[in-house]
């Protein structure tokens, strides 16, 4: 189990990406009357829409940490899938059901926990220790959002984090079955190598021209000349969209008036208490002792208010404010239990309570602050909310060109000029185009699979016709027409002898090589011999180095019931290795660190099956319901 998490990083690396709810998810901004349109839905959780913007910026934010993780080698066409477009639909899916029950359940993040949060992230701090808001506000610009957006969707993602990280803690990883992997990752084999080369039997190959021709006609498309286009194209994305969208200052005084409440700060207020606590089924005695308790310490602080940070230290049942004396620092209203946040409601700054009853016990409470609600004034968000508004804006005007694009392509099917003109986009060219993406064109629109099978079709070669719209990318649509092309041409055999002969050569020997290891193979097993092999080497599955994947599969699998024990491998470079495995025993001195990594490994793993379980879960009970235009895709899980 661990060797497979090791070895394909990768490969897991991108199934929890596509699986487990990614952080920060997209936050819609329905409330700006211009930019709502139920049309534009996909899917409905617990009555809550998710809309065909949020699903684009899901996609586009995935790929960006793909790219981040995966750099030179990512491949985007890899996630360019119905079936990858699909996932993260169903991950905003569980995403806005984790959501919906963590309202239910009245998971909330606190300012001040809010703000510590922020204050750790690196590089926000000036020396002289104040908070660098400049910094903070470009490195959010930089990701196109705004602080009130990340603040709410970090926000969000912290509640979120309450209910994940409640259902994972609640796994159990049984420490045997850790224990019985790491014994067979530690397990040590002592092994001997012999190696047969394959270029020692080339002295043995015979070629005539009959094993040449017959190669040549076996393999012949080894020898072709790719075909070749140059051709003209026009793209339409994101970048060319927001090019030609202005918004007004209307504008921005209207979505600045219906969304006050996100430029506001409601009021705050500031309490410490001490708390005698009353368990659940306590007897009315339990009960008159606690509010007898809680009367005299109240009583007390009539007398001498300065004492209560010294009082709840001594006698709160609190253990995460008694140390702090009390203090609960600022916290919105609703976001203490019922009976708390009444008392506190009405109370001067300064004022103690009488002893105030909740389902906890009995709290003496002391208002120590006051932070009045506030404005941030248009002036200063203005800037921000014109950036926001052009995003969306961009986002469905791309929607109605795109309709345009496409049809203008396919109307004007011989020349790509009118669409150019009409949507004042610039058009491209491109040479030396084949069937297939070429690498060194990286993430070029053009060089695109999808793309590129619709602009080497019999019609487009032979009648120079545009392309359909081609959509290479989440907002990006592509289209395109050939100008000129080269039809495949396959080299003739003469031209090509000498590539021939040696391929033939190396294959024949290869095959001789392997011939003889698994003839060799075969009389060891009858009748052990260890002359001709090297010295003892011992390899585990975690003291590996220098070990191809292949050796070390064959050797660690290896049925070594009888010892000595052979295994044969066909080598990548073409010559046939024999193994003989002589010794097996456990380590004698097992790698604590190690094995406790690998039981934290197999109690993750347990925890991301059970997260992923509890999601599908809360799916049904929110009720999922998905639109036409997410099934235009295909149909999304959501059982």
């Amino acid at each position: 189990m661990f060797e497979f998490i090791r070895s394909h990083q990768r490969l897991m690396q991108f199934l929890l990406l596509l699986l487990i709810v990614p952080s920060f998810a997209f936050v819609g901004l329905s409330g700006y009357s211009r930019m709502s349109d139920d049309a534009n839905a996909v899917a409905k959780v617990d009555g809550q829409t998710i809309t065909q913007e949020e699903w684009n910026s899901a996609q586009r934010q995935q790929l960006d940490r793909l790219r981040h993780m995966f750099g030179e080698q990512f491949d985007a066409k890899m996630f360019d899938t119905p079936e990858a477009k699909r996932a993260v639909l169903d991950n905003l899916i569980g995403q806005r059901a984790l959501s919906a029950e963590a309202v239910r359940a009245r998971l909330a993040v606190s300012d001040q926990t809010l703000q510590q949060n922020i204050l750790g992230i690196p590089g926000l701090v000036k020396p002289d220790g104040s908070f660098d808001n400049e910094q903070y506000k470009m490195l959010l610009g930089a990701q196109g959002m705004t602080p009130a957006m990340y603040e709410s969707r970090l926000r969000q993602d912290m509640s979120l984090q309450q209910l994940n990280t409640a259902i994972q803690a609640s796994t159990f990883a049984p420490k045997t079955v850790a224990a019985r992997l790491s014994d067979l990752n530690e397990q040590e084999r002592s092994v001997q190598e012999l190696t047969l080369q394959a270029a020692d039997f080339r002295s043995q190959v015979t070629i005539n021209d009959d094993l040449l021709k017959a190669y040549y006609e076996k393999n012949g498309k080894q020898f072709d000349l790719p075909e070749q286009a140059s051709i003209q194209y026009l793209v339409l994305d994101s970048a060319a969209v927001a090019a030609q969208v202005s918004v007004s200052d209307a504008d921005v005084q209207s979505y600045y008036d219906q969304n006050a409440k996100q430029y506001s700060t409601p009021e705050q207020r500031r309490a410490s208490h001490i708390l005698i606590t009353v368990k659940s089924g306590a007897s009315a005695a339990d009960k008159s002792a606690a509010k007898a308790k809680a009367d005299s310490l109240v009583a007390q602080l009539r007398k001498k208010p300065s004492d209560f940070a010294a009082l709840a230290k001594a006698n709160s049942q609190d253990p995460g404010s008694a140390v702090q004396g009390g203090d609960l620092g600022y916290f919105g209203k609703g976001m203490m239990v019922k009976a708390f946040d009444d008392a506190v409601s009405v109370l001067k700054e300064g004022q103690i309570s009488d002893p105030v009853a909740s389902e906890f016990g009995y709290h003496i409470i002391e208002l120590t602050g006051i932070k009045p609600e506030s404005v941030k004034p248009l002036a200063e968000v203005k800037s921000e909310i014109a950036a926001t508004i052009k995003q969306q804006l961009a986002s469905k005007k791309y929607t109605e060109l795109a309709e345009i694009f496409t049809n203008t392509v396919y109307e004007q099917g011989d020349s790509l000029q009118p669409a150019a003109d009409k949507l004042k986009l610039t058009l491209h060219t491109a040479d030396k185009l084949t069937r297939l993406p070429n690498p060194s064109a990286g993430a070029a629109p053009y060089n695109n699979s999808k793309f590129l099978t619709a602009l080497f079709t019999d019609d487009a070669i032979k009648s120079k016709h545009n392309t359909e719209a081609i959509e290479v990318a989440a907002n990006t649509l592509i289209a395109g027409r050939i100008v000129s092309y080269k039809p495949v041409a396959r080299r003739s055999l003469d031209e090509v002898r000498a590539q021939v002969q040696e391929k033939v050569l190396r294959e024949q020997e290869v095959a001789l090589a392997v011939k003889a290891g698994e003839d060799k193979l075969a009389a060891l097993k009858k009748q052990d011999d260890a002359s001709g092999f090297g010295a003892v080497k011992n390899v585990s599955r975690v003291k590996a180095e220098g070990w191809d994947e292949p050796s070390l599969l064959a050797v660690m699998k290896a049925d070594v019931s009888k010892l000595p024990a052979y295994v044969g491998v066909s080598g990548a470079s073409g010559s046939y290795k024999l193994y003989r495995i002589s010794k097996v025993e456990q380590a004698t001195a097992p790698d604590a660190a190690r094995r406790q990594a690998e039981q934290q490994e197999v109690s993750n793993v347990l925890a991301q099956q059970e997260m992923l379980a509890y999601i599908q879960v809360l799916k049904e009970k929110a009720k999922v319901k998905l639109l036409k235009t997410a099934l235009k895709t295909g149909e999304v899980e959501t059982r």
